[in-house]
């Protein structure tokens, strides 16, 4: 049977929320841990969002999973990247054969790394000429993003890979939040001057296409308008982890601009999501202002492939390790803060 938005929009009315009563434990148990309270910042905050949507008191981060999406656009034909389509292809090749920059991230953080190749041979058509997918398209790489968020996973990370989705995405993220072209473009691939102004253009001529959708304000209808197909299944893959109480980490700006989907249709929805690093594309800052996203880091990475979320893995890992093996004051026999 074949995926639908209404499927996913009955979802997203159910979506469960937060485990007050692990977040509770987590509180408690910091109060009486041998450190002045607060005094491991957004390590605390780490440890006890984790131990929220993991549902246990205890948090930790023993099997994580890298999740790489890639995709195939057809608005790549207006010559909006520094590098061919073809590339996308050839890169997952290089993931598959271990020699692509998340391969030796992955290895180093001992996480489970899946690459979800899309229909890397039909691209979405070009979204700066009509919609990029139909309904079913989109919801059915909903449905296949949703395959990542399996079972027994303690955090999902999450990345893409698609020649041109930059642009994909600052459509998307102007279509669900006003603006040109200008307010969101960046380089992405690594396009300036002439060709930087080009892409800026593609982008307006695609919103003006779908100045009636975007007036109808429907976040799944845009998804599928201007989106693609590795964005729309980080969408669902991002909506499947909250069904399954698994936390996620957002990449950088495509990434994030396909879980703003549904912050679209429910501000609550990314609320079992970090966004591990600030990208250097300058229109991811603008996006995780209007999210109220902190990114966990700022290394002026652009890459994708999941790269930022793979590095803050570790920050995870030890917002649990200090949660659950440091002594608490009668343990260690250390006096607590006077009253």
């Amino acid at each position: 049977m074949a995926a639908s938005f209404d499927e996913m929009r009955r979802i997203l009315r159910d979506l469960p929320g937060p485990d007050l009563d692990a977040a509770t434990g987590v509180v408690r148990r910091q109060a009486e841990l041998t450190k002045p309270p607060g005094s491991l910042g957004r390590l605390e905050e780490i440890a006890e969002w984790l131990a929220t949507w993991q549902g246990r008191s205890r948090p930790r981060v023993e099997r994580p999973r890298i999740a790489v999406f890639a995709g195939s656009h057809g608005v790549a034909a207006r010559g909006i990247s520094a590098y061919p389509a073809e590339v996308t292809a050839q890169m997952v090749k290089n993931f598959v054969a271990g020699g692509a920059a998340i391969n030796q991230l992955a290895r180093s953080i001992d996480a489970d790394l899946r690459i979800y190749e899309l229909d890397l041979s039909h691209p979405t058509d070009d979204l700066s000429r009509g919609p990029a997918m139909d309904e079913a398209r989109a919801a059915n790489a909903m449905a296949y993003g949703m395959m990542a968020a399996e079972p027994g996973i303690d955090v999902l990370c999450l990345g893409e890979m698609g020649i041109g989705n930059t642009t994909a995405a600052a459509t998307l993220a102007a279509a669900l939040f006003g603006g040109s072209g200008a307010d969101w473009a960046g380089p992405g691939s690594g396009v300036a001057g002439a060709a930087l102004a080009h892409k800026v253009a593609v982008i307006d001529e695609a919103l003006a296409c779908h100045a009636a959708a975007i007036a109808a304000r429907d976040p799944l209808a845009l998804l599928a308008a201007v989106g693609g197909e590795e964005l729309a299944a980080i969408t669902g893959a991002v909506l499947a982890a909250r069904m399954g109480r698994i936390p996620v980490l957002l990449d950088g700006y495509a990434c994030t601009a396909a879980a703003a989907v549904l912050h679209a249709v429910d501000r609550r929805a990314l609320d079992h999501c970090l966004v591990a690093h600030r990208s250097a594309e300058p229109g991811h800052t603008r996006l995780l202002t209007v999210l109220g996203k902190r990114p966990l880091l700022d290394l002026d990475m652009r890459l994708g492939e999941a790269s930022g979320a793979a590095l803050a893995v570790p920050l995870l890992k030890a917002a649990a390790a200090c949660h659950d093996g440091m002594a608490t004051f009668a343990e260690a026999g250390v006096s607590g803060k006077a009253s």
